[in-house]
C-alpha cells in the first residue's frame, strides 16, 4: 500500500513508479544510448583527420585546436539555436550538437596520443621500408591508442549528460523524462531518469576502460622490484 501511495504524496523514492512507467524508462534508456554512441563515432571519425591535419604544423594545430575549443564554448541553447535552420527539429540537430562538443576532447587526445609516439619507433619503421600510411596504421595509432581510448572515455561521460539537453527539441532520451517532470516536479520520474542517466555514464566508463585494457595490455606489464640488498 506504502509503495502505492508513494505516487500520492510525491516522494522521491517510489518503486511503483518504476514499475508502471518501465517502458516509458526503457524507450528513453534506449534513445539515449543511441544518439551517445551515433555521437561518438562520428565525432570520432571526424577528430581523427582533424588531429593528423592538426600534427603537420603547429600553425595548423593552433588553429584546429583553437577552432575546436570555441565550439565547445558556445551554450547548448545556442549551438542548437544556429543549427535549427539546417537539421529542424530532429535527433540529427543533436547529434551534431554533440559531436562538435566532442571534438576538442578527441582532437587533442588523439594529437597528444600521436605526438607521444618515440621517435626511434618512427625512424625504425621507416628504416624497414614502412611508408607513410602503413607507419601510421601499423605503428603509431597502435602506440598512442592509451590517450586515443582516454579520449573517447572523457567524450563518451561527458555525451552522456549532455545528451539531456536535446530534451529541447524532444529528442533528449533521459532528458524528456526531467524535462517532463520539472513543471509538476514529480520526484519519483527526476529521480529515476537522473539515477540512470548516471548509471549510463559509469557503465559506458567501464565498458571502454575495459576495451582500453584489453587493447593496451603493454599498459599493464609491471617492471620488476629491485633485488633488496642484504
Amino acid at each position: 500500500m506504502a509503495e502505492q501511495n508513494c505516487l500520492v504524496t510525491n516522494d522521491w523514492i517510489c518503486w511503483e513508479y518504476v514499475r508502471s512507467r518501465g517502458q516509458e524508462l526503457t524507450d528513453a534508456t534506449v534513445q539515449h544510448v543511441w544518439i551517445t554512441v551515433v555521437s561518438v563515432l562520428i565525432g570520432l571519425a571526424v577528430a581523427f583527420p582533424l588531429a593528423l591535419l592538426a600534427r603537420r604544423s603547429r600553425r595548423l594545430a593552433g588553429t584546429v585546436l583553437g577552432l575546436t575549443t570555441v565550439l565547445y564554448t558556445i551554450p547548448s541553447l545556442a549551438m542548437f539555436s544556429l543549427l535549427l535552420p539546417v537539421f529542424g527539429l530532429s535527433a540529427a540537430l543533436v547529434i551534431t550538437g554533440l559531436v562538435l562538443y566532442s571534438l576538442t576532447i578527441l582532437v587533442r587526445n588523439i594529437l597528444a596520443g600521436l605526438e607521444a609516439v618515440p621517435a626511434e619507433a618512427r625512424e625504425a619503421a621507416e628504416g624497414m621500408g614502412y611508408g607513410a600510411g602503413r607507419l601510421l596504421w601499423e605503428v603509431e595509432l597502435p602506440l598512442a591508442l592509451p590517450a586515443l581510448l582516454a579520449g573517447i572515455r572523457i567524450a563518451t561521460v561527458s555525451t552522456v549528460a549532455l545528451t539531456t539537453v536535446g530534451a529541447i527539441v524532444d529528442k533528449g532520451g533521459l532528458g524528456n523524462l526531467i524535462e517532463g517532470a520539472l513543471p509538476s516536479f514529480f520526484k519519483a520520474q527526476i529521480l529515476a531518469a537522473s539515477v540512470l542517466c548516471v548509471l549510463l555514464a559509469v557503465v559506458a566508463d567501464l565498458l571502454l576502460l575495459g576495451l582500453q585494457r584489453l587493447l593496451t595490455p603493454w599498459t599493464r606489464i609491471r617492471t620488476p622490484r629491485s633485488a633488496k640488498v642484504g
